[in-house]
C-alpha cells in the first residue's frame, strides 16, 4: 500500500520531502496523483485502439499507444504540479484557466477513440452501409464506362425479336393449317373437312414458313453466338476493373472512415448524440478534476512550506549576488589602489 501510495504522489509532482513534514496533506495529493495516472492510461489505452485501426498490428498500437499514454501522463502532471495556491483567488483562476482550456482539449482527444469502441457494433453497422452504397455506386460507375455491353444486349435483343416474329408467323399458319384440315370455319379457312385445295396451299405456305425460320434460327444463331463471346469479353473486362476496386472498398474501414460513421450516427439518432456527448463530457470532468481540486482545495500547510522552501531559495540567491557584488567592488577598489588609479 505504501508503495502505492508513493507511486501515486510522485504521479502527483509533489516535492515528497516537504510532504514528510505535513502528513495531513497526503490524502488529497495521493488522489490527485491517481487521477492524473488513471488519465494517462486511458489515454494510452484509447491510442492503442486508434492506432490499431490504422496500422492493423497490435505491436504497434501497443508501442504508440504507451508512448502517448506517457506524453499525456507528463503533460497532466506537468499541468497539476505547475499551479501554486495563493492567497488571491483571481490570481489563482487566471493562473488555471489555460490549464483548463488544455485539459478539456487533451479530454476531447483521449475520449474519440473510446467512442469509436463503445459504439463500435454501430459503427462497423453504417460502415457495411457505406460499403454496399460503394459497392452499387462503382458497377455504376463501371456499366456507364462499358456502353458496348448494352449495345451488344441490345443487338442479342433485336435477332431474338425477330426470331420469335418468325416462329410466331410460322405457329400462325400451322394452326390455320390444322383448322382447313379438321373443318373448322374461320375468317381464313373455309370449314371443308380433308386435304382440299386450301389445304394444300396452307400446307404450302406452311412449309415455306417453316424454311424461312429455320434459315433465320440458323442466320441468328451464329450471330447471337458473336455477340454472346463479345459480351463475355467486355464484362470479363468490367469484372476485372470491380476487382481491382474491391480492395479499397474492403479496407474502408479506417480511424477517419469510423470517425465520419460516428458523425453520421450522432446526427440520425438523438440518443446516439446525447451518449456521445456524456462521454466526453465524463473524460473532460476526469481531466479537469485534478486542476479544480487545487483550485478548490485550501491553501495547507504543504503549500506553506513550499512557499518558504521558494523563499529560502530567492533570499540565498539575492545574498549571494550581494556578496559577489560588494567582493567585485572591493576588487575594483584593491586594483586602483595598487596602480595608482585612485
Amino acid at each position: 500500500m505504501k508503495k502505492i501510495n508513493r507511486f501515486f504522489l510522485f504521479c502527483s509532482g509533489v516535492y515528497a520531502p516537504l510532504l514528510i513534514k505535513t502528513p495531513t496533506e497526503t490524502h488529497k495529493y495521493v488522489g490527485i496523483g491517481g487521477t492524473v495516472f488513471f488519465t494517462g492510461l486511458l489515454a494510452a489505452i484509447s491510442a492503442s485502439y486508434a492506432l490499431y485501426t490504422v496500422f492493423q498490428s497490435i505491436w504497434y498500437a501497443i508501442g504508440f499507444g504507451l508512448v502517448w499514454g506517457l506524453m499525456i501522463f507528463n503533460l497532466d502532471r506537468f499541468i497539476v504540479s505547475s499551479m501554486r495556491k495563493r492567497n488571491n483567488a483571481w490570481a489563482e483562476w487566471k493562473m488555471a484557466i489555460p490549464r483548463l482550456v488544455f485539459a478539456v482539449l487533451l479530454a476531447v482527444v483521449i475520449s474519440r477513440p473510446l467512442e469509436l469502441k463503445v459504439f463500435e457494433r454501430e459503427i462497423n453497422r453504417k460502415l457495411d452501409e457505406k460499403k454496399t452504397q460503394m459497392i452499387a455506386q462503382s458497377k455504376e460507375a463501371l456499366k456507364a464506362g462499358f456502353t458496348e455491353i448494352n449495345e451488344l444486349e441490345a443487338q442479342k435483343d433485336s435477332l431474338k425479336s425477330e426470331l420469335s416474329q418468325a416462329i410466331s408467323f410460322r405457329d400462325k399458319l400451322q394452326q390455320e393449317y390444322d383448322y382447313e384440315r379438321f373443318g373448322t370455319k374461320t375468317d381464313g379457312t373455309s370449314g371443308i373437312v380433308g386435304l382440299g385445295s386450301n389445304a394444300k396451299k396452307k400446307e404450302q405456305q406452311l412449309d415455306a414458313a417453316q424454311a424461312e425460320l429455320e434459315n433465320i434460327r440458323a442466320a441468328h444463331q451464329v450471330r447471337i453466338d458473336t455477340l454472346d463471346a463479345q459480351i463475355r469479353k467486355f464484362t470479363l473486362a468490367r469484372e476485372s476493373e470491380f476487382e481491382k476496386l474491391q480492395p479499397g472498398i474492403d479496407g474502408f474501414d479506417g480511424l477517419a472512415a469510423r470517425l465520419d460513421a460516428l458523425h453520421l450516427l450522432t446526427k440520425e439518432s438523438e440518443a446516439m448524440k446525447w451518449a456521445n456527448i456524456m462521454i466526453m463530457l465524463l473524460f473532460v470532468a476526469v481531466e479537469t478534476a485534478p486542476i479544480f481540486v487545487k483550485l478548490i482545495s485550501p491553501r495547507g500547510p504543504y503549500d506553506e512550506l513550499l512557499d518558504l522552501s521558494e523563499l529560502r531559495v530567492a533570499v540565498y540567491s539575492k545574498e549571494q549576488s550581494t556578496k559577489s557584488i560588494e567582493k567585485s567592488e572591493h576588487n575594483i577598489q584593491v586594483f586602483r589602489a595598487a596602480n595608482g588609479l585612485g
